[in-house]
């Protein structure tokens, strides 16, 4: 067990062979075990400095595997007295971003089938942000550590609150990321766009793997996807239009195309021009 003094003489060491290129995996490695907070320090310092360069997606990657802790402690919290950012809809949805928000377990009962419309239709009310709105300049390595910190901090669409974004917001600044001038305010509507599109699109790929027919004498479910296709293709199309998963929508409407809503909603989309050329291409693909 090192003391005091050796800590604060081995971080400076260690840091120093980082910002350098020498065994830097070694130097990280023995800033983790220093831990908090003389380890973190560093770490925290070395993310912000130019000299780290190509090392620091490594080194942030570290630094979020000390922090992870205080995140799970912020997300055990009761949102209480914070201000919810996302509609009624979606704040009652047990699904978490570990499996981004999958439902795959959900039998189509009359209850998980109302709840996924509700939801739908609440993340067509979430206000998206701008299409030219970016982060990180979308860097894939970026963009993906970011989410590792919203998701930590709020790991259900419950705990989606003002008050968290902002600390989400504070905390990727102190991690270093390039936010592009991006504040607090647009960071939330950032997110808020992005949960809800991922929360779209793990609601169509459910809907469009339920069962299409047998009903009792086949033995089989009845035919739950027909039965929900008439209001779900009206979100479909409206998913669509909006940019929010348009990929998962338009497959959805694909695999109900024997019904006379789905068809029609893809010929509107095929040959609509004021839409993207790739979704309308997507559209043409599977319209009949």
């Amino acid at each position: 067990m090192l003391n005091d003094g050796e800590s604060e003489d081995a971080a400076v060491l260690a840091a120093a062979f980082v910002r350098v290129g020498m065994a830097v995996e070694a130097a990280v490695r023995l800033l983790v075990s220093l831990g908090r907070p003389r380890g973190e320090q560093a770490l925290m310092e070395l993310v912000h400095d130019d000299q780290v360069r190509d090392f620091r997606p490594y080194v942030r990657s570290r630094l979020l595997g000390l922090r992870r802790s205080v995140y799970e402690v912020r997300a055990r919290e009761v949102t209480r007295d914070e201000e919810p950012l996302l509609p009624e809809g979606l704040q009652g949805l047990p699904h978490s971003w570990q499996n981004d928000f999958d439902w795959g377990a959900t039998a189509p009962d009359s209850h998980s089938l109302a709840q996924a419309r509700s939801a739908l239709e609440a993340c067509l009310a979430v206000e998206r942000a701008p299409d030219d709105a970016q982060m990180c300049s979308d860097a894939p390595a970026d963009c993906s550590a970011i989410a590792e910190v919203v998701r930590a901090l709020m790991p259900y669409p419950r705990l989606v609150t003002r008050e968290r974004m902002n600390e989400a917001w504070r905390e990727c600044q102190s991690l270093g990321f390039d936010l592009q001038g991006i504040d607090a305010a647009s960071f939330a509507r950032i997110w808020c766009t992005r949960i809800a599109d991922r929360v779209t699109a793990a609601v169509f790929r459910w809907l469009a793997d339920l069962p299409q027919g047998g009903g009792a004498a086949g033995g089989k479910e009845p035919a739950v996807l027909s039965v929900t296709a008439s209001w779900a293709a009206e979100l479909a199309e409206r998913c669509v239009r909006c940019g929010s998963a348009a990929h998962e929508a338009i497959w959805f409407l694909h695999r109900t195309d024997d019904v006379p809503g789905s068809r029609a909603a893809l010929a509107r989309l095929a040959f609509d021009p004021s839409l993207p050329v790739t979704t309308r291409n997507a559209a043409q693909e599977w319209a009949p």
